[in-house]
């Protein structure tokens, strides 16, 4: 069994330690017998949406974004509709805002975005920096995005955990729902407690860090749905995960005290 991740801009769109979600991907296939396919794709290069299983977009600076929207619009309509199908995504601060309307800048600059989910950033007077727990909304935790199948078992995923540094603040549109509500730290725009997004298998946020190391169930559900999407069985081997969970919990827990 393969999966195939597409690392899209590794050179431009490397932040904080982005690169660690690939790496993190490709490990926690290969521990379960399944074999990560890894394709970096840069400015300019062919991209197959249709034979990708996940995409990776990290973050970047307003300059960078600017150059890569205008690489990736030629290919908007075929990105949009491998999103409606159901293509993986995972989009870190940069990425993330790339996805919405526009980014308007400190000086008024309205950096124009892909335009496929219904939310737009604006530049505030200060960044927003530090770590971040956010309490995950139902949806989030499941294949479905609605509800748990039957057949799958409630996971125990309800945390996330990251640092976050930026001055957008992005604002979702009415039919969107953030990936949940930030406990410690900023989020979305520092004002309405809200982080990130979830729009069918996008996933979008502010958390660097690198995101999924801190959150192996995130990873793993990112997984779940790759195969889902394939039809393949999504039922993923478990793994010894007390180290990890121990330390997710120890930094929700110290985060949490502090606050």
């Amino acid at each position: 069994m393969k999966l195939t991740i597409c690392h899209l801009y590794p050179d431009l769109l490397d932040l904080y330690g982005d690169r660690g979600n690939i790496l993190t991907l490709a490990a926690r296939c290969r521990w379960r017998g399944i074999e990560p396919v890894i394709r970096q794709v840069s400015l300019g290069e062919d991209l197959d949406f249709k034979g990708m299983d996940i995409l990776f977009l990290g973050g970047g600076s307003d300059r960078e974004q600017g150059i890569l929207v205008q690489d990736l619009m030629r290919r908007e309509h075929e990105l949009r509709l491998a999103i409606e199908n159901g293509l993986v995504v995972l989009a870190i601060c940069g990425g993330y805002q790339m996805l919405g309307s526009y980014y308007q800048t400190a000086s008024g600059e309205k950096i124009p975005g892909l335009g496929i989910l219904d939310l737009w950033t604006t530049a505030g007077t200060k960044r927003l920096i530090g770590n971040v727990v956010i309490e995950l909304y139902g949806s989030t935790l499941f294949v479905g995005q609605d509800k748990a199948p039957s057949s799958q078992p409630e996971q125990t995923l309800k945390t996330l955990v990251g640092f976050e540094n930026h001055s957008g603040k992005t604002q979702l549109g009415q039919g969107l729902k953030p990936l949940g509500k930030v406990l410690i730290g900023h989020g979305n725009n520092g004002e309405d407690q809200a982080e990130g997004v979830r729009y069918r298998n996008v996933f979008g946020t502010y958390l660097h860090g690198p995101l999924l190391p801190k959150n192996p169930l995130l990873t793993d559900l990112l997984l779940e749905l790759a195969l889902v999407r394939r039809g393949l069985d999504s039922r993923l081997t478990e793994l010894d995960d007390r180290l990890e969970n121990l330390a997710h919990e120890a930094m929700v827990a110290r985060l949490l005290k502090q606050a």
